[in-house]
């Protein structure tokens, strides 16, 4: 199969259904529009908005599946470090101390990490760091828990360390095929993430198929082993103040992973898999969309109430909300699911 062509791809999200609306003080002022998937706990395609084996970038959501390679290939840490490996953390000091622990753990500096210098993502910490007089460093930019767990990783087998964002070093490849094999889905391009390192694409069912089997992983194995440290630690997957966090602390079972450009990905305990794709990019969207799935899905929980909508500010004051609106899928239905 060929990779699917630039204008492909622009149509594939230019034909996406509208998701969601933006409404200013009782005016329709934008639309989002977005692919998503609900894939079954066998791992087929009980759902689709657009079409679901349109491929993507997954970015950061990939990360959780990065962090299967890096277990499979015996990197060992406590959960709450490991949930840093699958993070894209929000930059707060607790975040920073757990990259150091990775690092020094394995004999490793924050000399070491090869990720684009940043500041922290949060806003509070962000302005706190700056007062500081702190210039953008790799400890602090949001990918740096999964530099760390690719470095430690190297260390552990014996892989060269300075040579690991290459895509042909052999954690790379061991990535590409996990993402494979647990998405059953093959890596049709590959690019340069925002953090320096190799960002590989899937397709929508793939990236949903492949939380939803994390998520409902055989308790020891590997698989199981990321999905229980993203469920105990929450905070290190995100942040005190990130809806990722907030989802997974609030949905038994659930597992996700926010993405830039927009993406969610999301495993239940009962195997089924979501994957959500904004087409413009827009973030303020990729919530509120992600919780009328999930709603629709029967899922029940007071979270979905707090992400169902986002509020739109006039003069500091909320005067609107982005809301879903959630179409019939273009593919199959979520009837089933309320049976």
């Amino acid at each position: 199969m060929s990779s699917p062509t630039a204008d492909q791809i622009t149509a594939m999200l230019a034909g996406a259904p509208v998701m969601a609306r933006v409404d200013r003080s009782g005016f329709v002022e934008s639309v989002h529009r977005a692919l998503a998937c609900v894939t079954t706990a066998e791992g087929a395609v009980q759902a689709a908005w657009g079409e679901p084996d349109a491929v993507i970038y997954p970015r950061s959501s990939n990360k959780p599946l990065q962090a299967l390679a890096m277990v499979r290939a015996g990197l060992d840490l406590p959960p709450q470090l490991l949930a840093l490996v699958c993070s894209s953390h929000s930059g707060e000091r607790f975040h920073l101390e757990g990259v150091r622990s990775i690092l020094e753990r394995h004999g490793l500096s924050v000399e070491d990490l090869q990720n684009t210098p940043d500041l922290p993502y949060d806003d509070v910490d962000r302005r706190q760091w700056l007062r500081e007089g702190r210039e953008p460093e790799s400890l602090a930019q949001n990918c740096s828990g999964k530099h760390a767990g690719m470095l430690a990783t190297c260390v552990v087998n014996g892989w060269d360390t300075t040579t690991y964002r290459d895509v042909d070093h052999p954690l790379q490849r061991l990535m590409a095929t996990t993402l494979e094999q647990i998405a059953d889905d093959t890596v049709e391009a590959t690019g340069v993430d925002g953090c320096g390192a190799p960002v590989m694409t899937l397709s929508m069912d793939g990236l949903a198929r492949a939380f939803g089997r994390l998520a409902a992983a055989a308790p020891g194995n590997a698989e199981a082993r990321v999905a229980d440290a993203m469920r105990a630690a929450p905070r290190y997957l995100g942040g005190t103040r990130r809806d990722v966090t907030k989802l997974v602390e609030g949905v038994d079972g659930l597992i996700a992973k926010d993405g830039a450009e927009a993406v969610y990905a999301i495993g239940l305990a009962d195997g089924r898999g979501v994957s959500v794709k904004i087409a413009d990019g827009s973030q303020r969207a990729r919530p509120v969309v992600a919780a009328a799935i999930l709603r629709a899905m029967g899922v029940d929980a007071p979270v979905l109430d707090d992400l169902a909508s986002a509020p739109i500010l006039g003069h500091g004051e909320p005067v609107g909300a982005v809301t879903a609106v959630l179409p019939e899928p273009t593919t199959g239905s979520l009837a089933a699911t309320h049976g």
